[in-house]
């Protein structure tokens, strides 16, 4: 999949495609939806296909300083768009240019003038514009009058009849509850980031672990997780089952919450590298240990927990 960080100057074999705009936190299935649908329209019409998405998340441009709720940060997300083979991701910078930019200039500066679309995939409710005056029936008729279709998809409901949505999926993961996430997900909540040099505690004990930072991403519920994780490269990933505790290691009076992860039958230097990390299970809350000792017999323990939930 092709990716591109501005809206102009758009390779031509890429113009006149149906594209999928939206935010997509978390890529869930409901918006695997709206976007399954561009890639439908393209197939029968022998047309690109592409999603258009926007960074950061308008939510945190708008009102700054909160906690992270991100579910796919940039990253992330484009790793999940790819598996559903778009040819090209659009990547808009929201800053207050955009945010600034109506509803009409928006159709008329980046969907007709540099895409060229031919068709328009979003959510019934996605809104765009200043002050959000940009709705789908605006789009239809903007369509009408610039030659393009759209295509408004509607709530898509779960099994048990309620609607696939990014909070549905920030609760679960809140609660500890991955799997549950991973329903709505329709894959495993992943975490994906570079490995930073830590204290090197775990390899006194002889559990080696790569540490990776949350960043932008939601703090789900600290405790310790059964996991996959995945060297980020060009070629399909290679899953290695481990175990990760997620928190601020009480232990050791940290403050700053950490991804630390323990790879079984793994001895590769990862650092520096991204590290794709699947959070399968919760083990068991976070907590405070009385000693070296008493903290390894705990991970011994976590890491034959893991190795049952990870083997089913």
């Amino acid at each position: 999949m092709r990716i591109f960080r501005h809206y102009e100057n758009l390779p031509d074999d890429l113009k006149g495609a149906a594209i999928a705009v939206g935010n997509f936190d978390g890529v869930h299935q409901g918006h695997c939806g709206v976007i399954g649908e561009a890639s439908r329209i393209a197939a029968a019409a022998g047309l690109p296909w592409g999603v258009m998405t926007f960074e950061p998340h308008p939510r945190a441009f708008f009102t700054p300083g909160q906690p992270s709720f991100r579910i796919t940060p940039l990253r992330a997300k484009s790793h999940a768009i790819a598996d559903l083979n778009a040819d090209f991701m659009v990547v808009l910078r929201f800053d207050a240019e955009l945010a600034s930019l109506s509803a009409h200039d928006f159709i008329q500066t980046v969907l007709v003038n540099s895409l060229g679309v031919n068709h328009v995939v979003c959510g019934y409710d996605f809104s765009f514009g200043k002050g959000r005056e940009g709705d789908c029936e605006f789009l239809l008729h903007a369509g009408k009058a610039n030659g393009f279709g759209l295509t408004a998809v509607g709530a898509i409901d779960d099994p048990s009849g309620e609607a696939y949505s990014s909070t549905r999926v920030r609760s679960f993961l809140r609660d500890g509850d991955p799997s549950g996430a991973a329903d709505l997900l329709g894959r495993p909540f992943e975490i994906t980031g570079r490995v930073n040099h830590g204290d090197k505690r775990g390899r006194t004990i002889d559990f080696p672990t790569a540490n990776i930072h949350l960043d932008d991403y939601l703090e789900p519920k600290r405790g310790v997780y059964a996991v996959r994780a995945a060297i980020e490269t060009t070629d399909d990933p290679v899953w290695i089952d481990g175990v990760a505790n997620l928190g601020v290691r009480p232990t050791f009076d940290k403050t700053e919450p950490v991804l630390e992860v323990f790879l079984f039958d793994f001895d590769d230097d990862l650092y520096d590298r991204h590290l794709r990390v699947q959070m399968i299970d919760y083990i068991r809350p976070e907590q405070k240990f009385d000693g070296l000792d008493a903290l390894k017999n705990q991970i011994k323990k976590d890491c034959a927990r893991a190795r049952e939930i990870l083997a089913s």
